[in-house]
């Protein structure tokens, strides 16, 4: 069964990253721009940060993550988002992922807060073998 690649987006803080590179599946970092100027080959999802504070002016969004979605062929085979958030920001809590997800019609999969609990990897692990399993079912050949 393929494993649903993750692309995400990682500040120097490497919160993000901790978090993906405990994952059990490949894990692409968009801050590299081989990965950002890529596109992909199945199915994937997106896990992004959220950065805003309060500041109107100020876009929730990573630049990085903008990019790697000009390209159709990514906007078409995502399947999913996953976010990372820091609850002192409030309103903005997860705005990246959610406004990503509202954008594209694709389910925000997980939400975890700064670099995860062990448990957030256990429970989001989990999800994504749940997600393996349903990609896998529905490309599966009919029996006819």
């Amino acid at each position: 069964m393929r494993r649903t690649p993750v692309y995400y987006y990682s500040s120097t803080s490497g919160l993000v990253r901790a978090f993906a590179e405990r994952l059990d599946r490949p894990v692409h970092n968009l801050a590299e721009r081989e990965h950002r100027r890529s596109e992909v080959d199945g199915p994937w999802v997106l896990l992004t940060p959220s950065y805003k504070t309060g500041n109107e002016s100020n876009d929730t969004i990573p630049e990085a993550v903008r990019r790697f979605l000009r390209s159709e062929r990514n906007r078409r085979l995502l399947v999913g988002v996953m976010g990372s958030g820091d609850r002192n920001f409030g309103t903005y809590y997860q705005k990246a992922a959610r406004e990503i997800a509202q954008r594209s019609g694709r389910p925000v999969l997980f939400e975890f807060e700064l670099a995860g609990t062990p448990w957030d990897v256990e429970e989001c692990e989990r999800i994504l073998t749940d997600l393996d399993a349903a990609l896998d079912a529905r490309h599966a050949p009919r029996a006819g």
